[in-house]
């Protein structure tokens, strides 16, 4: 039986198919195409399952994850969305937090609401907080509401009435009444989409939803339809950000919880491949032709937030985008992708993206008409990429079109090509070595001792020149990196997280009420992983809870111990929480209260076991398929280094830099002072020689 992954990017959309039996995999890049992402998806399949001369109804299980969402929050591309609101919260929108997330900038741009204010409408209801009703909900305003929403011709409505997280009664009663009056309008309601406290964020999350849950409902639908067309008749399961997966009818209902669909796969890739090479700290980077991502995580765990942010006006500058109530894992975009422009900035200093030039028109290189020098360009011009043989031979680049787009920047920052071709590959490596010791440094981690993972078509290329910046010893290059997350996608289980607020003092704790909503999130978790094919006794429930001192503003994840909660579980929750905070922040507050704000819990189906190990070449092999001139020093030229196939590795085969290594999906660069040894099921291990030792 095989199974077939599928990863969207903002260049190209990556395909695994791999035999669980066997260990065999079959890769496919192809350009991901615009406006309908699913013609190249289809385009790749077809392409895939012939290169592995296999039937579709061989396949049994798909996963797939997508950039979608992300992309049509940023390009503001969704659907006509209104908003029915408690009256005199019409603006919370736009209110927001009422703070300055960059008090010195006197230009400072926020982020525009998902629905402009004609289409917010207020309806007379209020509950107190503790979701006792103060005012009735008037259906008769619903009902105006709803006539003024028909005249516009809205295609979803968002539902966010004030403490409805407490008591949804007043949502329940609108939504009914909008579907039996605007049966055809996409309806997404708070008390599902995010029962959590903070107005601001949860009317943004639910609005969010709302907007992008036509498209996601029309492609999800229209790629399910277009797989049975090639004959798949496997389940289609859709990434989640948390790095689980679900049912597509899921996906549909809550389209936001894929806001990081796609980067999750390469995540759950790196940590695989630390635990195949006996590695508990990784730094899990992922670099594509659009953007990079990095991730910390501790023995293949990594950590999760329910305060991400999205389509920011400024991609460092935490608060400038749209907040969202979704579980997320916890990672970090960081500098650029191969496809990201190269170019002066208005004080005239080298700059790199976050532009990027995307699978249309590309890279200067890919002759698609692209004449912007991108670090795909400045990667070919110093020799680390082979024009001949991207995605294995499948596309040319020309190295004239690169040579002529950095010629072009090189006069206007007085360098030769050559300086600025290397200017941009340094000032790549440098931008994220930068943001993952601040990542890092947030998150009270000491980066010593971890080993970068890379992933993505561009991440082998850099991976060397991060991990040297950021003092690390180890870079671990997995089989098929170059497809990273969508190999990564195969890993990850059926899984859903749910949330609910009850802010109290752990001294003042209602046992019963906790218990209750524990139930009812657990419940809910079996019947959503039922539904999805696992088996009830397969399915695992996790609890936790987020956790305060009182007065403070933020909180800190908790894990809950299992069973009926007891005085003994609190004196639990209470230890758990004192070794937390003492991690994250090296002390704790006596004689300060503490407080919970949300409890949670995940539902996890069993985790997909890979059979098999991939196929290494023989000994008898000869790995070395040539030589190249390339360059690591722009001032002492280029230097003639040899190149490997790594299809023709062996186990346990070794060498010393510099190098390069290729394979059709991606290329390793492997710089002086560091080696390369091939670990066992093929993992690259590169290793940086510290003088003095």
């Amino acid at each position: 039986m095989f199974m077939l992954a599928i990863d969207i990017g903002g260049t190209f959309t990556d395909l695994v198919l791999r035999d669980q039996g066997h260990g065999e995999i079959f890769v496919a890049k192809v350009l991901t195409q615009y406006p309908d992402p699913s013609l190249g998806v289809l385009e790749g399949v077809g392409q895939i399952l012939k290169d592995a001369q296999i039937k579709p109804q061989d396949v049994g299980r798909v996963i797939h994850g997508t950039t979608l969402v992300t992309n049509t929050l940023i390009e503001r591309t969704g659907a006509k969305t209104a908003l029915i609101t408690t009256a005199g919260f019409r603006d919370a929108l736009e209110i927001g937090r009422e703070g300055r997330y960059d008090i010195y900038d006197l230009f400072l741009k926020l982020p525009k609401p998902l629905v402009p204010r004609q289409l917010r409408f207020e309806v007379q209801e209020r509950l107190f907080a503790r979701g006792d009703v103060m005012q009735p909900l008037c259906e008769e305003d619903v009902s105006l509401a709803c006539d003024r929403i028909s005249k516009a011709e809205v295609d979803a409505v968002g539902i966010v009435f004030l403490h409805a997280y407490v008591n949804p009664v007043h949502e329940r009663l609108a939504a009914e009444i909008v579907r039996s009056r605007l049966p055809h309008v996409s309806l997404s309601v708070s008390h599902e989409v995010a029962p959590e406290l903070r107005e601001f964020e949860r009317t943004s999350t639910t609005v969010a939803n709302a907007y992008v849950q036509p498209l996601v409902q029309k492609y999800l639908n229209r790629l399910e339809d277009g797989l049975k067309t090639l004959g798949l008749v496997a389940p289609l399961h859709v990434m989640l950000s948390n790095g689980g997966s679900c049912a597509v009818e899921t996906a549909c209902k809550y389209p936001v919880r894929l806001v990081e669909s796609g980067p999750c796969g390469g995540a759950l890739a790196a940590a695989h491949a630390g635990k195949k090479v006996g590695r508990k700290k990784v730094l899990a980077f992922d670099m594509g032709g659009t953007t990079a991502k990095a991730l910390l995580g501790d023995d293949g765990d990594f950590p999760i937030t329910t305060e991400s942010e999205v389509a920011r006006e400024y991609r460092f500058k935490r608060g400038s985008g749209l907040p969202l109530l979704v579980p997320v894992l916890d990672m970090i975009e960081i500098g650029a992708g191969g496809g990201s422009i190269a170019h002066a900035n208005a004080m005239g200093l080298p700059a790199v993206g976050p532009e990027s030039a995307g699978s249309q028109p590309g890279p200067a290189c890919y002759g698609l008409g692209g004449k912007n020098p991108t670090v795909t360009d400045a990667d070919l011009v110093l020799g680390y990429l082979n024009a001949d043989y991207f995605l294995g031979g499948k596309m040319d680049l020309n190295l004239s079109e690169s040579q002529e787009a950095l010629q072009n920047l090189a006069g206007v920052l007085d360098l030769t090509p050559i300086e600025t071709a290397r200017g941009i590959h340094e000032l790549v490596n440098e931008n994220m070595a930068n943001a993952a010791r601040v990542h890092a440094a947030e998150r009270g981690l000491d980066l010593d001792g971890y080993t970068l993972v890379a992933t993505g078509g561009a991440g082998p290329v850099h991976a060397c020149g991060v991990a040297s910046r950021l003092g690390l010893r180890t870079v671990i290059v997995p089989p098929v990196a170059g497809v990273g997350s969508a190999f990564g996608l195969m890993l990850a289980p059926i899984a859903f997280d749910y949330a609910r607020s009850y802010v109290t003092n752990l001294d003042d704790l209602d046992v019963q009420r906790v218990n209750t909503l524990y139930a009812e999130m657990e419940n809910e978790g079996q019947g959503v992983l039922q539904g999805a094919g696992v088996a009830e006794d397969e399915v695992e429930l996790n609890r936790a809870a987020d956790m305060r001192y009182v007065g403070q503003g933020h909180e800190i994840r908790v894990d809950i111990p299992e069973g009926t909660l007891k005085n003994v579980s609190i004196k639990k929750m209470q230890a758990k929480f004192d070794e937390t905070y003492t991690r994250l922040y090296g002390r704790v507050c006596e004689g300060v209260s503490v407080e919970v704000v949300h409890w949670r819990v995940t539902a996890l189906g069993p985790k997909p076991v890979l059979g098999g190990e991939i196929r290494l070449g023989t000994v008898d092999q000869n790995p070395q398929k040539g030589e190249r001139s390339v360059i690591f020093d722009a001032h002492l030229g280029g230097v003639s280094v040899p190149v490997y196939d790594r299809d023709k590795f062996h186990d346990g085969f070794e060498t010393v830099g510099p190098l390069i290594i290729e394979e059709s999906e991606s290329t390793t660069v492997v710089p002086p002072q560091w080696s390369v040894a091939v670990a066992h099921g093929g993992h690259l291990i590169l290793t940086r020689e510290v003088r003095g030792e």
